[in-house]
């Protein structure tokens, strides 16, 4: 070895502990937000703008299926924003 290197030292790490706390608040029911869903927003914000002759379902779900993403998740994703399913149309329920 050469007087200017220094030994490499190797440390292993130990994997990290779950606390109670944490555990307790992981069973949360929430949906994972795709990167897409405000993607099919906007494409659907200007579907509307564009064509006046769709209802805001029928054009939400070409949107979706163009996508090619779950419409089941994304009303679920969709549910939990509030307000914004009934602009859309999926608050009557």
């Amino acid at each position: 070895m050469n007087r200017r290197q220094r030994a490499k030292t190797v440390i292993e790490l130990e994997p990290r502990r779950t606390t109670a706390t944490e555990t307790a608040r992981s069973p949360e029911k929430t949906v994972e937000p795709d990167p897409l869903y405000g993607v099919v927003l906007l494409k659907t914000a200007l579907e509307l703008k564009r064509r006046r002759d769709g209802s805001p379902e029928e054009i939400l779900r070409s949107v979706l299926a163009r996508m090619r993403l779950p419409e089941d998740e994304f009303r679920a994703w969709l549910s939990q924003q509030g307000e914004l399913s009934k602009v859309l149309g999926g608050g009557e329920s």
